[in-house]
């Protein structure tokens, strides 16, 4: 078996830099006392007379930029993740965002796989910062040959860009005839039914490995490679969470802001589903070795997997919508319901008669079992799910004031079919 390439995106920002550098004699790249980390000494090299170091000091750096892209020259202005978006924030925000300037920002050395620096400079909030910025696009590559492709694109593109770079040399997937790169589009990569994994970055390969892990468990999923985090391709999203009937997000940053945010933000206006983001979980990083620091954090293939296999979004709180509250249950069970075992979902909380009656009326295989004081609705109830029920029943549960609704639904669609229809 032949061993897989592994390339670091911020090599790849280096040589896209070089190769478009010979191509446009307007593009200017400019750093901050980091060439040789953040790749741009490649260009400096072939194009010293087109390369501005200013030091440490990337807040004059990004209003330099500023300053050269309304003389007409296109400046991709360069620096650690940390750096570029974290402490030049303000400068990004006024000089470039506001009056819609067209400044490059290549921010390297992104996410924990910056590995024993440790967290002072494991940047996972810079998409977040990035995306509150109108007009800005971002994008964040998973391999050597979309990171290329998004420098150039970027170059293409009239106004600001953000692009996220990382130091661990990753895997390179998209190395076939057919991958096209286009801002704002993502890219299927896995076709499957059971769950979507959105995913982002160097995740990307995590998600893959988890899908052919997934897969030997019986597990369908499809994966989507979304480069550009703003503007979401939103479409695809959307057409992935209606197919699968359920959505994980996976990336290397922050699960606030992010990735994960974006794709909620969408999800909850157009196609309401139930979404695990995968990420740094409100947390600082540390030191490290890269790999290490993703298997410990989950965002290795086995920890994708792992995590997706315990995602049950069978739990709502319909308040006293009871009528939705079934259909609703029945929308998830033909979503999600695969296993030969039957599956409870607990629904909602019933408080009034009138509710038990709208109950009634809203599905076909309904039963009523009385316990004590306390009256339960089973609905489309299997011979599997007696005795747990009737573990339930002798434990009085939920042990609260308020009636509870309970739907039971078995995988078989011959036994209930209201479930099916």
């Amino acid at each position: 078996m032949s061993e897989v390439k592994k390339i670091a995106t911020r090599e790849s920002y280096g040589n896209a830099l070089v190769e478009l550098g010979k191509e446009h004699e307007d593009l200017v790249v400019l750093d901050a006392d980091l060439a040789a980390a953040t790749k741009t000494g490649m260009f400096k090299k072939v194009f010293p007379e087109r390369h501005i170091d200013c030091g440490i000091a990337e807040c004059n750096m990004i209003g330099i930029a500023a300053g050269l892209s309304t003389a007409g020259k296109v400046p991709f202005a360069s620096s650690f993740a940390m750096f570029a978006a974290g402490r030049a924030f303000e400068q990004v925000r006024n000089s470039v965002g506001y009056p819609h300037l067209n400044v490059k920002i290549g921010a390297t050395h992104a996410g924990i796989s910056v590995g024993e620096d440790g967290a002072t400079h494991q940047c996972n909030e810079d998409i977040a910062l990035m995306r509150t910025i109108p007009g800005m696009v971002v994008i964040n590559p998973s391999d050597d040959v979309e990171a290329r492709a998004a420098v150039k694109a970027a170059y293409e593109y009239q106004g600001p860009v953000y692009l996220r770079f990382g130091r661990l040399a990753v895997p390179v997937i998209n190395d076939r005839p057919d991958y096209k790169f286009e801002i704002g589009k993502g890219v299927t990569l896995r076709e499957g039914k059971d769950v979507a994994i959105i995913a982002t970055g160097l995740c990307v390969n995590s998600a893959l490995e988890a899908a052919e892990k997934l897969a030997a468990d019986g597990i369908e999923a499809k994966v989507v490679n979304i480069h550009t985090i703003k503007p979401l391709d939103e479409e695809l999203v959307v057409a992935a969470a209606k197919e699968c009937g359920k959505v994980v997000t996976v990336e290397e940053h922050s699960v606030i802001g992010g990735l994960g945010s974006a794709v909620c933000d969408v999800l909850c206006e157009k196609a309401p589903t139930p979404v695990l983001k995968i990420g740094v979980q409100d947390v600082f990083g540390e030191s490290g070795p890269a790999v290490k620091l993703l298997e410990k954090y989950k965002l290795d293939g086995q920890g994708v997997r792992d995590i997706i296999r315990e995602f049950r979004p069978l739990r709502y709180n319909c308040g006293i919508h009871v009528r939705n509250t079934v259909a609703r249950a029945a929308h998830q069970f033909r979503a999600v319901a695969q296993q030969d075992e039957a599956v409870r979902i607990p629904v909602g909380v019933v408080r009034r008669r009138k509710m038990r009656a709208d109950i009634a009326q809203s599905s076909r295989a309904e039963q009523r079992v009385h316990y004590g004081m306390r009256q339960y609705v089973r609905i489309g109830v299997s011979v599997q799910a007696e005795a747990e029920w009737d573990v339930h029943a002798a434990q009085n549960q939920p042990a609260s004031l308020c009636e509870a609704v309970h739907v039971v639904a078995c995988a078989d669609p011959h036994m209930y079919p209201a479930f099916h229809t």
